[in-house]
């Protein structure tokens, strides 16, 4: 493998913002934010909209949306009124 190519992979914790469950990856995408995990580490926080927790397949459920419609959750993602 060639040196200083590749991102750098580490451990970051993932958060779904529809259901607030969070678990604990490998990844290379970068993060502004930090989160304290159960561990007692700091790692880079990721917010992702879906995940396993919240998605209708793997639920096997349609859940309710707890923000809104789609224009409220557009809004509130970009900060409009």
């Amino acid at each position: 493998m060639k040196k200083d190519i590749h991102p750098a992979y580490r451990k970051v914790v993932f958060l779904d913002t529809s259901s607030d469950f969070k678990f604990l990856s490998g990844s290379t995408q970068n993060a502004e934010e930090t989160i304290e995990w159960e561990d007692g580490n700091t790692y880079p926080l990721i917010r992702v909209e879906i995940s396993s927790d919240s998605h209708p397949f793997y639920t096997g459920k349609q859940k309710a949306d707890k923000v809104g419609g789609r224009v409220d959750r557009f809004k509130k993602k970009y900060n409009m009124k």
